[in-house]
């Protein structure tokens, strides 16, 4: 039986879709700039997730949007839109960064041998859509309107604070000097943003006579109502998401389609870089591209993600992603060894079978408690190709059997060393170290490794 931490609840509760399709929803980048390995958790997490339900025996249909307009520098109404920023930087158009930024994530998505999202959802292409929304909620009397835009009316949604457990009369009491006269509350969000006069704002659609564009965590509600219908099965975030994202659409799926959002909420902490929060000051935003510089594949990073839990807050350092790195070669050797004879083969004192491995992983997606599992364990082939469906670690694509070349050398090799020339037995091995494959002598006979 799957069971699943519901932040709603706050509780694990056994998983019961409420169709015979899961229906998943994941909160995507802003695409304005580079991914940094941070950022990329989440979707490793959230893969583990899609594995998981499939290898249970459940369909799923995932959506992954991209928001390439209207997220703003902060998660209030104010500040400058991401897209605006990232065109001011690199001097294009907010269409180009978009663009550019969108494929550069997908490449670093793939990398990481991620599954395809059934839905990649662009903001942009739900304008229609958003419009129709703040509409219908206007027309049930949830907005009022400002100088600078369409508003929330949250004291209209009784069941506001009830998410994310929000102290509202707190944020009343602590509101910032300089509130605008016009909101009404102090939680209440912009759905629809005007253009003012003079602003510069390429990405622009005429609603109620004037320029703008929507809100932040308009799309999001837009999306899911479009392309998998509410009430879904399970919304996916980061915690970061809780307070005002996730709670500010909640509130906008009940006041214009009067449903509630998911039946199942799901989020995963940050990861720290050295004990310090991801930052650009402190040069610690690192890419996938930084750690290849590095010698590490997006593969060891995803093994390091998986070695911990969703759940909890992990510390990131180049020592540990080296401790991630060896993991996955000693599984991929493990492998190898499934392909030589069975006198040979790592034979632990533990033994299990996939069937051990799930059922780790079905208790709230532990990947941790899995892996302890696997690394005591003797697996046997057909294991181990599970195992690599349910990770996405590409275990058995990169250890592939030795071809009857090397399988020759390594017999010369031994031939070799029982006549006695050592001399020729150390040749060939040099001669297999540069074709990647290392050989350890046991009582058995030669065993072959990856080196690397």
């Amino acid at each position: 039986m799957l069971r699943l931490y519901n932040t709603a609840s706050r509780k694990l509760e056994d998983f019961k879709p409420l169709t015979d399709v899961v229906r998943i929803y994941t909160c995507g980048p802003t695409v304005y700039n580079y991914a940094h390995i941070g950022n990329m958790t989440a979707y490793i997490y959230w893969d583990l997730l899609v594995r998981t339900l499939e290898a249970n025996g459940y369909k799923v249909k995932r959506v992954l949007n991209l928001t390439d307009v209207g997220h703003l520098v902060s998660d209030a109404d104010e500040g400058e839109d991401k897209l605006e920023k990232g065109a001011k930087r690199e001097g294009k158009s907010v269409f180009e960064i978009a663009d550019y930024y969108i494929k550069a994530f997908m490449k670093d998505y793939r990398a990481l041998e991620l599954l395809e999202p059934d839905v990649l959802a662009r903001a942009t292409d739900y304008i229609k859509e958003d419009i129709e929304a703040v509409d219908k909620m206007t027309a049930n009397g949830f907005t009022y309107e400002t100088a600078d835009g369409i508003y929330y009316d949250t004291a209209k949604f009784k069941q506001y604070s009830d998410f994310a457990r929000l102290d509202l009369e707190g944020l009343k009491a602590g509101a910032r000097i300089g509130f605008s006269d016009e909101k009404r509350g102090v939680s209440d969000f912009a759905v629809w943003k005007f253009i003012k006069p003079g602003e510069q704002h390429e990405m622009r659609w005429d609603y109620l006579g004037r320029p703008g564009y929507p809100g932040w965590h308009l799309e999001c509600a837009t999306i899911i109502h479009e392309e998998l219908g509410e009430p879904i099965d399970i919304h996916t975030g980061g915690i970061d998401h809780i307070p005002v994202h996730h709670t500010n659409e909640i509130a906008e799926c009940y006041a214009a389609y009067g449903k509630d959002l998911a039946k199942y909420w799901m989020h995963c902490d940050f990861i720290t870089i050295d004990g310090e929060k991801i930052s650009k000051s402190l040069g610690n935003t690192y890419s996938l591209a930084d750690l290849a510089e590095r010698g590490f594949s997006p593969l060891d990073y995803k093994m390091w993600v998986l070695s911990g839990h969703y759940q909890g807050t992990r510390n990131f350092t180049f020592d540990s992603l080296e401790g991630a790195k060896a993991r996955r070669l000693n599984w991929r050797n493990r492998i190898a060894e499934c392909y030589q004879s069975t006198e040979v083969r790592n034979n632990t004192s533990e033994k299990c079978d996939f069937g051990q491995v799930i059922s780790a992983v079905n208790n709230n997606l532990n990947s941790s408690e899995a892996f302890a599992l696997i690394d005591s364990s003797n697996l046997s082939l057909e294991d181990w190709k599970k195992v690599d469906e349910l990770f996405g670690l590409k275990l058995i694509a990169d250890t592939p059997d030795i071809d009857d070349d090397v399988r020759d050398l390594i017999k010369a090799r031994q031939e070799a060393r029982q006549a006695g020339n050592y001399a020729e037995s150390d040749r060939i091995r040099d001669e297999l170290a540069a074709k990647g494959i290392a050989i350890k002598d046991t009582a058995s006979g030669p065993v072959w490794h990856y080196a690397k």
